[in-house]
């Protein structure tokens, strides 16, 4: 045992920061927790405030908060149906272009929206699809059509979030994908080219099976987020006309404890939240385990 900790010294000495770091930024906080089951005001201390056992969860009767889940669910289901494809085949188009050049610009440009903000993205949107003076409502209003409402409509919030999160994630998604098909055998696609095999066959045959480990891991890693959409992308996009479906769990807990004062109960979402995440990664890792062999552990 020492003398392999010896051996592996100086990998372990680089990989303490970051652990170091993941125990005070997401163990100790941890106790916090018991907020959920306690009666939390803002200047009392949580060690001192009075146990409430699990009235915090009397949210889940609260047909509101159905109408949250169900906004949650739709939105999160709708992202992993169409994000999750999307950077493996941008991985498998860039993959095909010859010029190296053109590749790197390629994936230049696909990276860069990764780099701007929800903010930015929340600013971007607004120019283009404002009532008043977006250039999209400009240009139906030039060819004679009626300008549309679409940062206030439920039925374009939806769209809008998907292809919001898809213009600006997809192409930094796929540089682990990339990765994944670098470690391929290159002696593999000249004996299919042997073989009389075209492009089509030979991604079909060897890129995408080579990808199928990082895949799995990507998928496992991916359904907990089916919980947590992100309010980061909602909340800037969120108003008062489109509140009915743009109410997600996480902008539920910011209102419910930051903005309401109601800790213990956005606590106790929190934590049923984390722990849905939980039961979904071990199973989603166990059912990988059966299918294909490949897991997390």
């Amino acid at each position: 045992m020492y003398s392999k900790f010896h051996k592996y010294r100086w990998q372990y000495l680089m990989i303490l920061p970051g652990v170091v770091l993941l125990f005070v930024f997401n163990y100790i906080p941890m106790a916090g927790i018991q907020v959920a089951f306690r009666d939390f005001r803002i200047g009392g201390s949580i060690w001192n405030s009075p146990w409430v056992g699990f009235s915090n969860f009397e949210f889940l009767q609260d047909p509101q908060f159905l109408t949250i889940v169900e906004n949650t669910l739709f939105i999160s289901v709708l992202k992993f149906i169409f994000g999750f494809p999307a950077p493996i085949i941008l991985a498998l188009l860039i993959n095909e272009i010859r010029s190296s050049r053109f590749k790197r610009f390629v994936q230049s440009v696909s990276y860069l929206p990764h780099f701007f903000s929800w903010i930015v993205v929340a600013y971007i949107l607004h120019s283009f699809l404002s009532l008043d003076d977006g250039l999209i409502n400009q240009f139906i209003t030039w060819t004679g059509g009626e300008p549309i409402f679409f940062l206030g409509s439920d039925d374009w919030f939806r769209p809008m979030v998907i292809v919001s999160g898809l213009w600006k994630e997809t192409g930094w998604n796929t540089i682990l994908f990339l990765a994944a098909i670098t470690t391929i055998d290159p002696q593999l696609y000249e004996a299919a080219k042997v073989e009389g095999a075209g492009r089509l066959a030979q991604i079909r045959h060897i890129t995408l099976p080579g990808m199928i480990p990082t895949i799995t891991i990507i998928l496992i890693l991916s359904i907990p987020g089916l919980i947590t959409i992100g309010m980061d992308q909602i909340y800037p996009l969120m108003n008062s006309a489109n509140m009915g479906v743009a109410d997600v769990l996480d902008t539920y807990v910011l209102r419910s404890g930051l903005q309401q004062g109601y800790f213990g109960m956005a606590t106790a979402v929190g934590l049923l939240s984390s722990v849905i995440s939980l039961l979904l990664v071990v199973s989603s890792n166990q059912f990988s385990r059966k299918i294909n062999g490949e897991g997390l552990w």
